[in-house]
């Protein structure tokens, strides 16, 4: 099937209103069209890609140099757009780093923090949203397949909703901590270690719900420097981990500067 370059303004978007209390979401949105981001999407305006074709071409050959993510249709769901822009904005970010291995991963973390970070301040203000539909039972199978119980899962959930910009940071931690380190492993016992520290972690049992497998393997394929991790990316870690909120020091740094 043909693909075509797509603005987003082109574009449906499902489930927008699930985030209308969600400031930052419009900001996020309206930095994509500032930058003119562009989608590949079906030519025929009508057609609809198979979906394992396009997670296919997004996890292997992603490349935001030459072109924005594959849609299997021109409908995008607000959670992805949200997604697409803090992987836009981290590469702007670390432009003169990119694309060392740190500064992908860094991007793929906070993109993929963000998700949990909604599921916190969507499931008290809009519980029909059809992301939560989604992501909650991915989340609660995760937790499940780590070994936590119902008990432990709700409480989870709930240490979420309650303060979802620790739990953002918390996850954005782990997850940049631990795929840095996956990095490096040299072979599978090395690995296995790495993930049994991170089980600990609060977040621990949702490490798989993340395909760190395929960050690190992007990583090591792509990144010029797979095993480099810039200045700039370490000053923008350390920050956020010293900020009082990690979301607001991110909105300051790379959404409010025009």
């Amino acid at each position: 099937m043909p693909f075509t370059p797509c603005s987003l303004d082109e574009l449906t978007i499902i489930d927008e209103r699930s985030f209308r209390h969600v400031a930052l979401y419009d900001e996020l949105k309206q930095a994509l069209r500032r930058d003119n981001y562009t989608f590949l999407v079906p030519t025929e305006r009508d057609a609809e890609a198979s979906w394992s074709r396009v997670l296919f071409l997004n996890l292997t050959y992603w490349n935001p140099e030459t072109q924005g993510d594959v849609l299997a249709s021109r409908r995008i769901d607000a959670d992805v757009v949200a997604h697409v822009a803090w992987h836009h904005l981290a590469r702007k970010a670390f432009a003169p780093e990119s694309p060392c291995a740190g500064a992908l991963l860094f991007g793929e973390a906070i993109a993929s923090a963000f998700d949990l970070y909604l599921v916190g301040r969507l499931m008290g203000h809009a519980p029909q949203s059809t992301f939560l539909e989604t992501q909650v039972p991915e989340i609660d199978d995760a937790a499940a397949c780590a070994g936590l119980d119902e008990d432990a899962v709700e409480a989870l959930f709930l240490s979420v909703v309650s303060d979802p910009e620790r739990a953002f940071e918390e996850l954005r931690e782990l997850l940049f901590d631990t795929s840095m380190a996956l990095l490096h492993a040299g072979n599978a016992i090395e690995a296995d270690a790495i993930l049994e520290a991170a089980s600990g972690h609060r977040f621990g049992p949702l490490l798989h719900h993340y395909e760190l497998s395929t960050w690190v393997l992007f990583a090591r394929a792509y990144a010029p420097r797979p095993l480099a991790c810039g200045d700039a990316v370490r000053a923008a870690d350390a920050a956020m981990r010293r900020a009082p909120d990690a979301v607001a020091w991110l909105e300051a740094q790379w959404l409010d500067v025009v």
